[in-house]
């Protein structure tokens, strides 16, 4: 199958489809489309042309592409909507997991409503039990559609009640048996269930090994784990052990793009996770207060080399030195630091290792340095031809680079000691602080090489 690309073109053909107002082209047009694509182009649409583009697709369809949409299209989408169009066009069509997260987006009332206007109780029920449980976890990120057998059954009742359960599920991952109190006791490959005797018991072929995890269990470690062993689908059990429900790995990869996204914006000094479609006040909010941090650094960094202004008038060329100190500082604590936060996020730094990275991270640090010191020796004494400044510049250099380094390396992990998230520490806050500290080093080498060699 080629793949569809959508662009300028392909949206103007849309558009266009939309003015003729042939229905059957229209329709014909969009059956032929990936449901991904179809969202893409409705991100790009008006509001009343998304509508449009939805009355010609059925009930499932709209459903995923509705989920597809950016969250800004969605929420106007939805907001024209009733309680009850809600419910029958788009929640009785998706799977529990997509339906919370479409209620999530609503209102208290709202969704209240919604749920209300729910024609199948399960699903409804499905849905009520998810709600409750807390963000950010196993139980708010499973979803109650899975094809489930007992162990105690044959082959010949499990797949007449398989074929019941999977009519229901847009997708099957894995089939889990259980007991007769709903614990679970493992899974059931399809080669066995194929190729064994017609009279055997579930107990008989199912596969113990299975790994699962609590409702409580935080996203993060679920995500740990789905790629440590390569799962597709992973089991939830409550705090009997019993079986409540599944997490896709569709569910981890937004799992993992949110996480990302949200670790960008810390690194970049945003506070709060944001969306370009959000209010002034929010990104503003969310963008002020490091900006404020930034700005308090920078008075200190002048201070700093106001309270060395009597050097400045005495050696001029320190003032050219300036940036470069500065920088090379907050590049090398930012690259040290994210480092750190990368090995805390997928959980390939252990605690044995600390010591032994900081070891690292310290000769890494000496040798740039020593380079990077060596570099700079030389470019001073080709333009300057000054012995003093030439030192004064690439020790400095030496010792920022060392110092940035180390608290690229430690402030990470005290941050995380303190239940901080690390990824504060790869954005402005480190540059500042090693901004404020390679200038007072800057300027006590000065000092001390200049009144050493007079």
């Amino acid at each position: 199958m080629e793949r569809f690309e959508v662009n300028k073109e392909s949206i103007a053909h849309l558009k266009s489809l939309l003015n003729e107002g042939n229905r059957d082209v229209l329709s014909h047009y969009l059956a032929e489309l990936h449901v991904a694509d179809i969202a893409e182009i409705m991100d790009d649409l008006s509001v009343e042309e998304a509508e449009k583009i939805m009355s010609h697709l059925n009930d499932e369809d709209s459903s995923a592409v509705l989920m597809e949409l950016d969250e800004d299209q969605r929420e106007k989408l939805v907001e024209s909507l009733s309680p009850q169009e809600i419910a029958d066009k788009f929640v009785n069509n998706l799977e529990s997991d997509d339906a919370v997260d479409l209620l999530q987006e609503l209102d208290e009332e709202v969704q209240n409503k919604v749920v209300s206007a729910i024609e199948d109780v399960e699903h409804a029920s499905d849905i009520i039990d998810l709600l409750n449980y807390e963000e950010g976890t196993a139980g708010a990120l499973m979803g109650k559609e899975m094809v489930v057998v007992e162990d105690s059954w044959d082959i010949a009742r499990s797949i007449r009640e398989m074929r019941k359960q999977a009519g229901e599920i847009e997708q099957v991952y894995t089939i889990y048996v259980v007991d007769g109190n709903n614990i679970l006791k493992g899974r059931l490959p399809l080669k066995k269930l194929l190729t064994a005797n017609v009279h055997s018991r579930m107990s008989d072929i199912l596969i113990e090994d299975i790994e699962g995890v609590h409702t409580d269990t935080s996203q993060e470690e679920v995500v740990q784990i789905m790629d440590k062993y390569d799962l597709v689908a992973l089991p939830v059990l409550d705090a009997l052990k019993r079986l409540v429900g599944r997490i896709t790995i569709d569910d981890v990869v937004d799992v993992i793009r949110e996480e990302a996204d949200k670790d960008y914006q810390m690194a970049s000094g945003i506070s709060e996770d944001i969306e370009h479609s959000d209010s002034i006040w929010q990104l503003m909010r969310a963008r002020l207060p490091w900006l404020i941090i930034g700005v308090g650094g920078s008075m200190l960094s002048a201070m700093v080399i106001g309270g060395y202004e009597t050097s400045l008038a005495t050696i001029p060329a320190l003032a050219f030195f300036i940036p470069m100190i500065t920088a090379t500082g907050g590049n090398v604590g930012v690259q040290s630091s994210a480092i750190i936060v990368q090995g805390l996020a997928n959980n390939t730094l252990k605690n044995n290792d600390l010591t032994g990275k900081l070891w690292k991270e310290l000769q890494q640090g000496l040798l740039n340095g020593l380079i990077i010191s060596g570099l700079a020796m030389l470019f001073s004494m080709l333009v300057f031809s000054d012995i003093k400044l030439g030192y004064t510049i690439s020790s400095a250099l030496l010792l920022v680079v060392l110092f940035a380094s180390v608290t690229g390396t430690l402030i990470p992990l005290s941050l995380e000691k303190l239940d901080i998230d690390p990824a504060l520490a790869t954005g402005p806050f480190i540059t500042t602080m090693n901004d404020i500290t390679g200038l007072f080093i800057y300027f006590f080498v000065g000092q001390y090489i200049y009144a050493s060699m007079m």
